[in-house]
């Protein structure tokens, strides 16, 4: 088992104005259309995209910086609150940043995002800026944990000397793109940036399913072995066959058997070529990846992902009940509740079935609700949130 995150902490991306989300194992994220769960969903993709250097170009994708900050004021006042007066814009008082972090035990990170500084001509002044990044140990950002810490362009080091707040400069200054995850590789001098890196690298997240006519999940496809199953699910039957060659086999068998009683799964392999075949109750030949309905296809693939014998560190799950019978959602919640033994689950769904046979199988239930346009957590006041302390630039 590796490290367990117990905060993230995400403030002015769409709707999570200021929003610290408590982690336990088995995590379940619900609540209204409209809510937050979609924005939540991204903002962790973005801090993923942080260790393969993707943040800046990923938020270019969504429109930009401008698209996705907070769009509210910076503060509502009490007398907008009662309902006295209208919402309405007001001086800024602060810097203009969209910051995202994660803590745990261990290791924690955050980013500071803002807009660029329009000092020389060029074509990507529109580009977002990595203003400041921290590396410390422990949950909670205090002067004496901190690890690492980068201003702009200058990353400083914590020394090994033994003289009270040391610090040594990394040689080079960083562009406003490059972050320390990726540009910061010295495993001497820095070895927890190895270890946050390598930590968010193996995140998974499973939201892209295509399970279309024309899927390449049910066709034919090229073998070769497949502990981690692709984010699209087009490795689906290599994928399964590892598991059954070097993983957990007597586990596949029971999932399928608990979610379709009396059915089993095939891998063909001809010349390379591996094709998925479903032997159900009651039928005289089995049935190919092109004939499977889209849910029985989407539970294969979600079986394929949480039975991984390379299991991540955190797994997030994009409203896994797509497509699936209402009646499947107690065996897919046994599947999600086992693979917590192996790595930290993250489930975002508005399915009410789901919601509560997670609950019951020991998940941490979380509903988002709006106030005033912001994402809170319900029954979750704004003293009440988990420790986290954003520093400033």
């Amino acid at each position: 088992m590796q490290q367990m995150l117990t905060t993230i902490a995400i403030e002015n991306y769409r709707s999570l104005r200021d929003l610290r989300l408590p982690l336990g194992q088995l995590n379940v994220v619900t609540g209204a259309n409209g809510t937050g769960k979609s924005s939540l969903y991204r903002a962790l993709r973005l801090l993923a995209d942080c260790a393969s250097g993707r943040v800046i170009s990923s938020l270019a994708r969504e429109g930009g910086l401008d698209s996705v900050l907070w769009a509210g004021p910076e503060h509502v006042a009490a007398t907008v609150r009662s309902g006295r007066y209208p919402v309405q814009g007001t001086a800024r008082s602060g810097p203009i940043s969209l910051q995202l972090g994660f803590a745990s035990d261990d290791f924690s990170y955050l980013i500071d995002l803002g807009l660029p500084t329009r000092y020389e001509s060029s074509a990507f002044n529109l580009d977002p800026e990595i203003k400041r990044e921290v590396v410390w140990s422990g949950p909670v950002m205090r002067p004496a944990t901190v690890l690492v810490k980068r201003k702009r362009a200058l990353v400083e080091l914590r020394s090994s000397s033994s003289r009270r707040d040391s610090w040594e400069n990394f040689e080079g200054a960083l562009r406003p793109y490059e972050s320390v995850l990726t540009e910061v590789l010295d495993p001497v001098r820095a070895p927890e940036l190895v270890a946050v890196r390598e930590q968010i690298r193996s995140w998974r997240f499973y939201d892209q399913f295509r399970t279309v006519v024309d899927s390449p999940v049910r066709q034919s496809q090229i073998g070769t072995r497949t502990p981690v199953l692709d984010g699209d699910g087009r490795d689906l039957a290599a994928a399964l066959q590892t598991i059954i060659e070097i993983g957990d086999a007597d586990a596949l068998i029971g999932t399928i058997d608990d979610a379709f009683p009396g059915s089993r799964l095939q891998v063909v392999e001809t010349r390379g070529r591996f094709d998925l075949e479903l032997h159900a109750h009651g039928l005289l030949r089995p049935l190919s990846a092109a004939e499977l309905s889209d849910g029985t296809l989407r539970y294969l693939l979600l079986v394929a992902a949480l039975l991984s014998p390379r299991p991540p560190s955190l797994m997030v799950l994009n409203e896994p009940e797509t497509s699936l019978h209402v009646d499947l959602l107690p065996a897919l919640a046994r599947l999600i509740a086992g693979a917590r033994e192996r790595t930290q689950i993250v489930v975002v769904t508005h399915a009410r079935e789901l919601v509560s046979a997670l609950t019951e199988a020991g998940a941490e239930p979380l509903r988002l609700v709006k106030d005033f346009g912001a994402t809170t957590i319900e029954g979750v006041g704004t003293f009440e949130q988990a420790p986290w302390n954003w520093g400033s630039r």
